[in-house]
């Protein structure tokens, strides 16, 4: 086992002594890695940060029920009787019209908009909570079997613009996705090729190698190693350009955040998720230098 541990050591040392020995093509191919990953990368953080701020609003699913002009009280105690007693129904909040026009004077900043007009033009209304559990379809059909309730006059789902939010967020992780897979598959190639050309740069130390017994799994093990580490760097990259993405984007979120009273920062990268992205740099680094160096291993035999 020490011996076993012992030979990977000197191994990973020599390929680490080849990277330094090549700064300029180490750090290009490393960018050229980083730069692919920033993208789904800065995605996720932007997304998640999105969806962070989305928990703080309250979305809990909600129908308010206007009623018409011309509803006396007893139909306002009949639709209220009606929705406390209804299955689907969590709470219920009835807004009186001329507490609605206090509240809408109120917020204009007009105070005696009630002394100004002839007569009250907002209808008594209720806000309903719905059961928290009811679906998409299940509150539509909530909705339009109150809106043909007697003397409702119209009944709008308020949380509808919530579940178009998440269904966005949803879509937004799905692009992500495939977008993360695809670069990983271009990642691959580019491991693949830029390994096939270290091959070729050493075809004939690894023929030497094999006349004098060398196996496979000997001369493949550097290799590895060298498409690992090459991930390793642009995982770590990657890591850099989002954060450094972030802390330019920080201050101006924070400005547009305030313009809408809602304090709000810019989560940075995660240790879990930035230890994620760097490990699945080197694993896709590591996956194209073993493509490459089983394919071209076989086509190399010594003379």
């Amino acid at each position: 086992m020490i011996r076993w541990m012992g030979q990977h050591a000197r191994v990973f040392l020599r390929t680490l002594v080849r990277l330094m020995a090549q700064p300029v093509a180490t750090a290009l191919n490393a960018l050229v890695i980083g730069v692919a990953l920033t993208l789904p990368a800065a995605g996720y953080v932007l997304l998640d940060n999105l969806a962070t701020a989305a928990q703080g609003i309250a979305t809990r699913p909600q129908l308010s029920l206007f009623l018409r002009l011309d509803a006396d009280a007893q139909a306002v105690a009949q639709i209220q009787a009606r929705l406390k007693a209804h299955s689907s129904v969590a709470a219920v909040h009835f807004v009186p019209k001329a507490a609605a026009l206090e509240q809408l004077a109120e917020r204009i900043g007009v105070p005696e908009l009630a002394s100004a007009l002839d007569g009250n033009p907002l209808p008594d209304a209720f806000v309903v909570d719905a059961r928290a559990d009811l679906s998409a379809p299940g509150l539509e059909r909530l909705r339009e079997e109150m809106a043909g309730w007697p003397a409702v006059d119209h009944v709008q789902l308020d949380s509808a613009w919530a579940r178009r939010l998440d269904a966005m967020l949803q879509l937004g992780r799905t692009g992500i996705a495939v977008l993360g897979a695809l670069l990983g598959i271009a990642l691959v190639l580019a491991s693949f090729n830029t390994i096939r050309l270290q091959i070729l740069t050493q075809r004939e130390e690894i023929e030497v190698s094999k006349l004098i017994g060398a196996t496979d799994g000997f001369i493949r093990r550097p290799f590895l190693y060298y498409g690992a580490l090459l991930g390793l760097l642009g995982g770590g990259i990657a890591c850099g350009i989002v954060e450094a993405c972030l802390r330019l984007l920080e201050t101006p979120v924070e400005e547009l955040a305030q313009l809408y009273g809602a304090p709000f920062r810019l989560a940075p990268l995660g240790w879990r998720e930035g230890f994620a992205l760097v490990g699945l740099s080197a694993a896709l680094g590591w996956l194209g230098a073993i493509l490459s160096v089983t394919r071209h291993l076989r086509q190399i035999e010594p003379r």
